[in-house]
């Protein structure tokens, strides 16, 4: 999932450079002012899709992990009706107040001397149009994700790099569309990017089923409330830039500020990986949270934060080297600024490592239900400890010490995260259990949960026997032990038979059995093709020949309950005995 949703969020950070070079070589300094005038209805729009995205994935990730399907279903109505009316009236109201929005935006006056408040507005005119697909590409991501269509997701973004790359350079060189064509080119890739991922969405074997009677004001609430931590987290930056820039201009002028511009676009395309990395931790963390799988919430916490640390690492080196030559491509006439943004660049790097931890831990904590820290630490990371550290060392190193303020506040955030823990724990640690944040009754105790990775019939064999041991050790009789033994190596065996040898890819299988105290559940996860044994069994009921079918006729006939799931790329079949 973790390269998937790098690319989607690098590919969006790829267009905004793309469009912001192209205006700036080609539209002159008037137009360049336009497009950041601009900016901040492209932003108002933009926190609302992240909002609906965060919350999809909070909302479909608790739906999932407690194997509700119907509450997934509803939560893809709500999303997208939501989505689509919200969109719809903010392209009449922009369209309807465009004269005043751009004076309020500081375009000014429309008169003839004033070509900027023109160009603003033509530029808004020509976005505008796109926001409806704009707020859908982005909600699309996590429900392709969610689905394991992730293929078709990386083509949807790869269409709209490429797209918005050649229409960018069609009007400029063939259209002369000017600031309206720009817009409109956005506009234009935003909606092929779309067109490839909606077909998914209306094909019959789509797991998403778009029923309009679920659809309420409730559930509307409870979606836009799971993604209020992500509508913090904007505001947070955007009172940054306002504060940086106030800043930039006191120590260093109109040069600091021009610098700043572009160490933030570059900053956002490097933000890709810990986007990426909190972007899937959030999906994952509700999921096995509603799931009450400690153990895998155990793992995700060490595994975000393993290729948190490495991936930028790896873009920090990158950046080093490279930064010259970013400076070049954005600023190429004016060699102070060159230098300046070179080495904001190289200085603004150190803090992606500790950013990406903070983003994966803030994200993580939304997943699991940690609402107040995860809006405490969006407010830390992104507003708070930066402005501090930049205000301090801007007092000793002028302008590149704010620069430098982005690794001193991100540094600050991931100790004071750590030190949270501590004050918890009451013990200086750094177990991935303890940064779970998770109370120490979450889940069912260890001493009751049994857990096993197979991968062949041997290790099948060896898994029901131990299944079976286990059970009759915590005091469950000859007849349910030999039970969920019979049960496991029917399901498991079917899979090893018909699923592993279908394709090429490396299969295995996760069973965990939870030994509650009225119930006994047996959950089953495999990697291979999409198979539903209990529809399955449904379609061939009525076959004469009773010896069809047989492992999973027995296994349905034992079982109180069966539930089956496929999201993520993973079946998910949940018995409940």
């Amino acid at each position: 999932m973790l390269i998937t949703q790098i690319l989607s969020a690098m590919t969006v950070m790829i267009c905004m450079m793309i469009d912001s070079m192209m205006i700036g070589r080609f539209l002159g300094v008037d137009s360049v002012t336009a497009y950041g005038l601009a900016s901040p209805v492209l932003l108002v729009f933009a926190a609302f899709g992240s909002m609906l995205s965060a919350g999809i994935q909070v909302m479909c990730g608790k739906t999932m992990g407690s194997g509700d399907m119907e509450g997934t279903n509803a939560c893809y109505s709500v999303s997208m009706v939501t989505a689509v009316t919200v969109a719809l009236i903010g392209v009449a109201l922009v369209l309807i107040l465009q004269t005043p929005l751009c004076t309020l935006l500081g375009a000014g006056k429309p008169t003839a001397d004033n070509a900027v408040f023109f160009l603003t507005r033509d530029y808004l005119k020509g976005f505008i149009l796109g926001a409806p697909a704009f707020i859908l590409a982005q909600i699309m991501v996590p429900f392709m994700q969610i689905s394991g269509k992730r293929g078709r997701l990386v083509a949807a973004v790869l269409m709209m790099t490429v797209s918005d790359i050649v229409f960018d350079i069609l009007n400029v060189f063939v259209f002369h569309g000017g600031t309206f064509g720009m817009g409109l080119a956005s506009t234009l890739s935003y909606y092929l990017a779309l067109l490839i991922g909606i077909t998914y969405f209306l094909k019959k074997d789509c797991m998403f089923k778009l029923r309009l009677k679920s659809v309420s004001a409730r559930l509307c609430r409870e979606l836009l409330s799971y993604g209020i931590p992500t509508v913090i987290n904007q505001i947070s930056l955007v009172l940054l830039v306002f504060v940086l820039n106030k800043l930039l201009l006191d120590v260093g002028k109109n040069l600091a500020v021009a610098a700043y511009s572009v160490v933030s676009t570059i900053g956002n395309l490097c933000y890709s990986v810990s986007s990426g990395v909190g972007s899937v931790a959030l999906l994952l963390a509700s999921v096995f949270y509603a799931d009450e799988d400690r153990s895998s919430l155990r793992v995700l916490t060490k595994t975000m934060t393993f290729y948190g640390i490495v991936l930028d690492v790896g873009v920090i080196i990158l950046v080093q080297i490279l930064a010259p030559m970013l400076a070049q491509l954005f600023l190429p006439n004016d060699p102070a600024a060159r230098e300046l943004t070179a080495l904001g660049v190289r200085l603004f790097s150190l803090s992606l490592v500790p950013s990406a931890l903070n983003t994966a831990f803030k994200n993580y904590c939304q997943g699991v239900g940690r609402i107040r820290l995860t809006e405490a630490i969006s407010v830390l990371q992104n507003f708070v400890s930066i402005v501090a550290f930049a205000f301090i060392f801007s007092r000793i190193l002028g302008t590149p010490g704010v620069f430098l303020g982005f690794f001193g506040g991100e540094s600050l955030t991931l100790l004071l995260i750590a030190v949270y823990v501590w004050v918890k724990k009451k013990k200086v640690t750094f177990s991935a259990d303890d940064f779970s944040f998770l109370e120490d009754d979450f889940g069912i105790a260890e001493e009751r949960l049994f857990e096993k990775s197979i991968h062949n019939l041997a290790e099948m064999a060896e898994a029901s026997e131990a299944a079976a041991k286990f059970c009759r050790k915590r005091g469950e009789d000859e007849r349910s032990s030999m039970l969920i033994s019979l049960c496991l190596e029917e399901i498991t065996s079917n899979i090893i038979e018909y699923g592993f040898p279908r394709d090429r890819e490396r299969h295995s299988i996760h069973i965990r059995i939870l030994l509650k105290e009225n119930e006994k559940v047996i959950r089953i996860r495999d990697n291979c093709l999409r198979f539903d044994p209990v529809e399955y069994l449904k379609l061939h009921r009525q076959e004469e020949d009773p010896a069809a079918h047989i492992g999973i006729r027995m296994v349905m006939k034992m079982v109180k309950n069966a539930n089956y799931l496929h999201s993520l790329g993973l079946n998910d079949l949940t018995l409940v005995l």
